[in-house]
């Protein structure tokens, strides 16, 4: 798990330097379509930032706790799953390591304000 920690950490660091935070318009709207049509909404923010704020009924798994792959891998793989941050860079990390779970149906949302 540490190799994971250490992956999601690099992966994260790379983004930022790159400016590769938040989803375009078409990704929101995407997110917010699937967020309408009932959705599971994923906060993967610090509780402390989920406290601050969060989409209603948003569950709160914080991609960069330990336990990040153990909790999301008890949730059904079936289903659509919104995943959003603060920025975009933890969501798209989270994605990630949710697709080598074997989730297929998960959307960026990107940033906890273009949703909010």
């Amino acid at each position: 798990m540490n190799l994971r920690m250490a992956l999601l950490a690099l992966v994260m660091s790379v983004a930022a330097l790159l400016g590769l935070a938040g989803c375009s318009s078409s990704e929101t709207d995407a997110a917010l379509t699937a967020i309408e049509s009932g959705a599971t909404v994923i906060d993967v923010r610090t509780p402390a930032e989920y406290d601050s704020g969060h989409v209603d009924g948003a569950l709160n798994i914080d991609v960069q706790a330990p336990d990040f792959a153990e909790k999301v891998g008890e949730l059904p793989r079936d289903e659509t799953y919104v995943v959003y941050c603060r920025s975009g860079n933890r969501s798209a990390a989270a994605i990630d390591i949710m697709e080598d779970l074997g989730f297929t149906d998960l959307i960026d949302g990107g940033a906890y304000s273009s949703l909010s």
